[in-house]
């Protein structure tokens, strides 16, 4: 896990060395620490980057081409993970995927996101990693796989939306998070002292925080999903929401 001084010493080194600097994948309450301190590390010109566009488990990358006179990319690998053969292969879930990956000896830090769709999966890694990922994980429960690096996962890390027509009293985000996993309200209020809710990837604490079309919320354990923004009113005076659940 990446704190606070392990952050500064590599702004520091991309600053004062002249080259780039990356941390290792971090999670969204991981990436809540750098938020933290985002305006103190500016001089760095750090992003953050996890492999694709939706990805949560991001790297920061220290430095930039304006600063430095050269680019260098994320060292990002990105495998997909399919079975030999598909007609014999069990019911293989996220959690198969990553206990597999980390049996060989590999840290979580070192993975980014894994997306699922069927049988088959991406994984991003560190990119020093990739080759040794693709030798060694040849089964999943009791599935024989093949895992090979790849530059197209388009097809597995596209997200599935799927559309929620929900009514609330506000657009608060403690309400439509009440509504969209059927909570009780306490239930969605106790989510926020504990870092489980992230606005637009950033841990939020606010319960009372009004929600604006295309905000993306999640909460760990729960999912994540986009709001849409208000249709109008119900006849009792509720406010018709539109919301998009990431399946």
């Amino acid at each position: 896990m990446e704190d606070k001084q392990r952050l500064k010493e590599l702004a520091d080194r991309s600053y004062s060395q002249g080259q780039y600097t990356f941390t290792d994948f971090m999670s969204l309450a991981e990436q809540s620490v750098y938020y933290e301190y985002e305006r103190e590390l500016s001089y760095a010109h750090p992003t953050l980057y996890g492999g694709c566009d939706i990805a949560e488990r991001k790297m920061i990358r220290f430095g930039s081409e304006e600063d430095l006179g050269y680019v260098q990319d994320f060292p990002i690998a990105a495998i997909r993970i399919r079975p030999v053969m598909n007609k014999f292969s069990d019911d293989l879930n996220h959690r198969d995927f990553l206990g597999a990956i980390m049996n060989l000896g590999i840290k979580r830090e070192m993975l980014g996101d894994i997306f699922v769709k069927g049988n088959e999966a991406c994984v991003f890694c560190k990119d020093s990693l990739a080759g040794f990922i693709s030798e060694n994980l040849t089964r999943i429960k009791h599935t024989s796989v093949k895992a090979s690096v790849t530059d197209d996962v388009s097809d597995i890390t596209r997200p599935v939306l799927e559309d929620k027509v929900i009514q609330v009293s506000s657009v608060r985000i403690d309400a439509v998070i009440s509504r969209v996993y059927n909570l009780s309200r306490q239930e969605a209020l106790d989510l926020f002292p504990g870092g489980l809710v992230f606005l637009n990837g950033r841990e939020c604490t606010e319960n009372a925080k009004l929600l604006k079309k295309e905000d993306v919320v999640s909460v760990r354990g729960k999912g994540k999903f986009e709001f849409s923004g208000e249709t109008g009113l119900s006849k009792k005076g509720k406010s018709n929401c539109i919301v998009r659940i990431y399946r």
